[in-house]
């Protein structure tokens, strides 16, 4: 358990607070604390009955069953690995600009949500942040299945084509259009195309996390020679159903 204690506590700051909210609520989502026709997205009960909080809930409960649980630990451990790293390693100077990432990121998921119908938005979520990262690693060489090996770049597409194979869910389609809508208007559209930076992060956020003094790396900046180095653990499945109800 100490060892538990020391790991979790070293996990970035943001990405801890992500997945304690996301373990938390779904457990209590699971064992009836949170009644579950109260806490997944519903076009029309948000648009119809202005049940907003269901913009919030449908974020960090996934619907914990036999048949998800094991999809359910995936993405905690997607959480753990490429949040993580995106927050310690390309944002580590400025964690406000992590957390209106995730703003960001977490309003466009909840209007896909809400077009296409997904009831519960983690795999949205998981998937877009994921690819943000394999953007800013795209050289990176990550295992897959079977000790497959291919560059970062082509991870989100993997899993969006196995969900969408096995299980008909758009929902990490969904994803990767998010994380590629961010990361256009965040590195590529200022830095590759000389144009302006309409996600700047709001001074109210700089307040309540303040960027990191020191000699360390800028955040946003792909690693230089890595691209021989494999993702650590390696550890992937199939990617799950997307939760779509028919509300």
């Amino acid at each position: 358990m100490a060892d538990v204690g020391v790991w979790y506590n070293q996990l970035p700051r943001f990405t801890r607070y992500w997945l304690t909210a996301t373990i938390a609520a779904s457990l209590c989502s699971r064992f009836g604390i949170l009644p579950f026709h109260y806490v997944y997205l519903s076009r029309r009960l948000v648009l119809g009955e202005w049940e907003l909080w269901r913009c919030l809930t449908s974020l960090v409960v996934y619907p914990l069953t036999s048949g998800t649980g094991f999809h359910f630990l995936i993405n905690c451990y997607f959480i753990v690995q490429y949040s993580g790293r995106l927050e310690k390693d390309q944002f580590n100077r400025s964690p406000a600009d992590y957390l209106y990432m995730q703003l960001v990121i977490s309003g466009m998921a909840i209007v896909g949500g809400l077009i296409f119908n997904v009831s519960f938005l983690m795999d949205i979520l998981v998937v877009a942040v994921t690819y943000v990262w394999c953007h800013l690693n795209k050289d990176v060489i990550v295992t897959f299945w079977f000790g497959s090996r291919f560059k970062a770049i082509y991870l989100p597409w993997i899993l969006a084509g196995l969900e969408l194979i096995f299980h008909g869910s758009v929902a990490s389609l969904i994803g990767i259009f998010i994380g590629h809508l961010y990361y256009f208007l965040k590195f590529q559209y200022p830095q590759d195309l000389d144009g302006g930076n309409f996600l700047e992060t709001p001074r109210i956020l700089k307040r309540f996390a303040p960027d990191v003094s020191g000699n360390m790396s800028g955040f946003g900046v792909p690693p230089a020679n890595r691209n021989n180095q494999a993702s650590p653990g390696g550890f992937t499945s199939n990617w799950g159903r997307g939760n779509i109800l028919g509300r």
